[in-house]
């Protein structure tokens, strides 16, 4: 940040201007959660909430959503976040003995949400 010093002469204030710099919003990552036929709904909800801070309403939505398209997303987060998410999916899925998958991708800058 370099800081400019003007004089006013007609006040005898010098005056401080700053550079304006914006900060470059972080690149967001979608988690996505994959179907398969083994892994129990009620877990994949319990999953949602839990992990991913869903309601229970909207935990059953987004588990019928990847039920029955495939995939769905499970929340939008920061690189590092949405990395510890997955990890977190798969490490409760293992403990409780289910394939669940999750992935995470880019989040399209110009997609409307």
């Amino acid at each position: 940040m370099s800081d400019k010093r003007k004089d006013d002469p007609q006040r005898g204030v010098a005056l401080k201007t700053r550079d304006e710099r914006k900060s470059k919003r972080p690149r967001m990552y979608r988690v996505l959660l994959h179907n398969d036929d083994y892994t129990p709904m009620d877990f994949v909800v319990r999953l949602l909430q839990t992990v991913f801070r869903h309601s229970e309403g909207r935990a059953t939505e987004i588990m019928l959503h990847v039920h029955n398209k495939g995939v769905g997303v499970a929340g939008v987060f920061t690189h590092e976040i949405a990395e510890t998410k997955v990890a977190q999916t798969h490490m409760l899925a293992r403990q409780n003995e289910c394939p669940l998958m999750a992935s995470m991708e880019p989040e399209d800058d110009d997609a409307e949400s």
